[in-house]
């Protein structure tokens, strides 16, 4: 590694928050840490566009909220595209500008939904209610779509 990808390694875990973990050991750090990490990674060099594939479903509910949270404000920062695939329909609305509701094999695009609700957002919100409401009504048809042709 050269002088300056050391220098964006070093820039990059100070904004992710770890730069006093550098020389730590993945088992010496906490879930929440290592996705901090995995994140940290994406990023260096800046890249336009990265690829999430539910990196939080192995956290709990508090590491996730926070992950979630954390996630929001270095996208702030760095203002890559994210691509994030997630199950989980508040998280989708939390986090996204837009929702690519997909369907079971073979894989298609059912909806695409954009999120028109300011930032921060919050799941507590009957705006925000309204889309899980909308994006739920897509899953529950999909899969009992997917049950019959079982």
């Amino acid at each position: 590694m050269g002088v300056a990808n050391v220098t964006q390694v070093r820039e990059v875990l100070q904004r992710v928050r770890l730069a006093k973990f550098a020389r730590h050991y993945p088992h010496q750090l906490s879930g929440g840490m290592k996705q901090r990490v995995a994140i940290a990674r994406a990023l260096v060099g800046n890249p336009e566009f990265i690829l999430m594939d539910e990196p939080f479903a192995a956290l709990d509910f508090q590491t996730r909220v926070l992950m979630q949270q954390f996630l929001l404000e270095v996208w702030g920062g760095f203002r890559s595209t994210i691509l994030f695939v997630t199950h989980h329909i508040d998280e989708a609305v939390l986090l996204a500008d837009r929702v690519v509701v997909m369907s079971a094999a073979p894989g298609r695009v059912l909806e695409e939904v954009t999120i028109a609700l300011p930032r921060p957002r919050s799941m507590t919100d009957p705006e925000f209610n309204g889309y899980r409401v909308r994006l739920t009504s897509h899953m529950e048809r999909e899969v009992m779509r997917a049950a019959e042709v079982l």
